[in-house]
């Protein structure tokens, strides 16, 4: 009788033991994060730069200065660049899983040397970028 006692404590014991290790695995924080610098480009500021009619002046106007100025044989390229980074993290004791995702919208404006606009092309990616599961 006694050995059924003593294996039943055991067996208890080894139990709590393990909920113990299951608990401190498991503790942990989740996390959901984004780029807070991010500002979109502005759709109707695209459309107001005609090729041809438009100047740097007009596009840095309606733009800012660009992120890289691109000095070309036939004139200059202005190059827009922004991005938008979302994170999704879980942390346990002993692992770490995280998925970030980045997205990039990028416009580019070629100009001639009379600073005027020949043509110009934009990706407009940062809305694909999406939170994710992190394993």
């Amino acid at each position: 009788m006694e050995n059924t006692q003593d294996s039943g404590r055991w067996r208890n014991a080894v139990g709590m033991l393990g909920l113990g290790v299951l608990c401190l695995v498991l503790a942990g924080c989740a996390v959901f994060g984004r780029d807070k610098n991010f500002h979109p480009y502005d759709p109707a500021a695209l459309t107001q730069i005609i090729p041809g009619k438009s100047t740097a002046e007009d596009v840095t106007r309606l733009f800012g200065p660009p992120t890289q100025v691109v000095k070309l044989t036939g004139g200059n390229a202005y190059v827009y660049s922004r991005s938008l980074s979302k994170g999704t993290g879980l942390w346990l004791v002993f692992v770490t899983l995280v998925n970030y995702d980045t997205q990039y919208d990028q416009v580019v404006f070629f100009l001639n040397p009379q600073n005027v606009v020949t043509h110009c092309g934009s990706a407009l990616r940062s809305g694909d970028a999406a939170y994710g599961l992190p394993f």
